[in-house]
């Protein structure tokens, strides 16, 4: 257990560590340096991402090799058209005593990878939303906790593709990042190819356990913030909102839904950790900006001006900055 004797000392070795998962990742994981900060970014924050990315971009991977690095118990659920809501929490089942007893899903682990979540229809989907949120699970009438640390890493395949159901808006809500892959430049490529077509296979070192990550999340927490930092961080997802006061052309032209509280709390705690990842004792209005995209993404609606017209969310959250 990393013990540190006061709060700056914590700060520093969670930078330290921060480095250091970095670099085990990175043995496997060919480039993707944005994509692997916001995921360790939201494991330190205590909450959850969406990866989107065409198939073949090692979502998947990442997502496993970030839970090898974190000594922490892992489980996958692939999400397909038939899978039930049971499939994922558990069910009850008739023992050899005829007693009903609860089976355990999958969902009872530290981090779950959740699969294509968009192969499969919302009533599934929603199985997740009170364990995101609550951190615990309702069956058959009672209420089983969650063991924490507990992070739902859910991949999806873009919207325009074959047999999606796209999320319901109130678990898109629930996820801290939308995390967007791209195809790696030719150099990352040939490295990927070159690494993943012989037989020399890579071990990652795993480098904190559970309880080093419940200490920094409480670490990121008890961080002081300025009140002008806050402030600008409201101001950013108050003006996302089209038709209220703090609304500038921009968003009253291409927006029909901005981003709910759900945002401004998680702009200020992420900002909070993207500070401490970058041994910084208070986040300033830089970390704010640096982590607006990634949280604001899917927490914008456009309308059907900015996609007849072509106007990216990337592009209007943007022109906010």
């Amino acid at each position: 257990m990393h013990s540190f004797s006061d709060d700056v000392d914590g700060i520093n070795k969670l930078s330290a560590s921060y480095q250091q998962l970095k670099q085990e990742v990175n043995k496997i994981i060919v480039g993707q340096d944005e994509v692997i900060k916001y995921v360790l970014l939201s494991i330190f924050c205590d909450s959850h991402s969406l990866l989107v990315g065409v198939p073949g971009l090692a979502k998947t991977l990442l997502v496993k090799t970030v839970s090898e690095v974190l000594d922490l118990n892992f489980k996958r659920v692939q999400f397909t058209p038939d899978l039930m809501p049971s499939d994922i929490i558990g069910a009850e089942i008739l023992n050899e005593n005829r007693q009903f007893q609860f089976n355990r899903g999958p969902i009872f682990a530290n981090i779950i990878l959740a699969d294509e979540i968009n192969r499969t229809p919302p009533k599934t989907q929603s199985a997740l939303l009170e364990a995101m949120q609550e951190r615990q699970v309702t069956a058959a009438g009672s209420v089983h906790k969650l063991e924490l640390p507990f992070f739902v890493l859910a991949t999806q395949n873009p919207i325009e593709q074959e047999g999606t159901y796209p999320l319901p808006e109130a678990q898109l809500d629930r996820f801290m990042f939308n995390i967007v892959l791209d195809y790696p430049t030719y150099e990352e490529e040939l490295q990927v190819v070159k690494s993943t077509t012989t037989d020399n296979s890579q071990v990652v070192n795993k480098i904190i356990n559970g309880n080093e990550i419940i200490a920094y999340q409480h670490l990121i927490r008890r961080m002081p913030i300025a009140d002008n930092v806050i402030e600008y961080a409201v101001k950013l997802v108050s003006s996302t909102r089209p038709n209220t006061t703090k609304a500038v052309n921009i968003i009253n032209e291409f927006v029909s839904w901005g981003a709910g509280p759900r945002a401004s709390q998680a702009l200020v705690l992420a900002a909070k950790g993207h500070a401490a990842i970058n041994g910084k004792f208070s986040p300033d209005i830089e970390d704010v900006q640096a982590v607006a995209l990634p949280i604001l993404r899917h927490r914008i609606i456009r309308n059907f001006k900015a996609e007849a017209e072509n106007v990216s969310i990337e592009h209007i959250i943007s022109n906010l900055l």
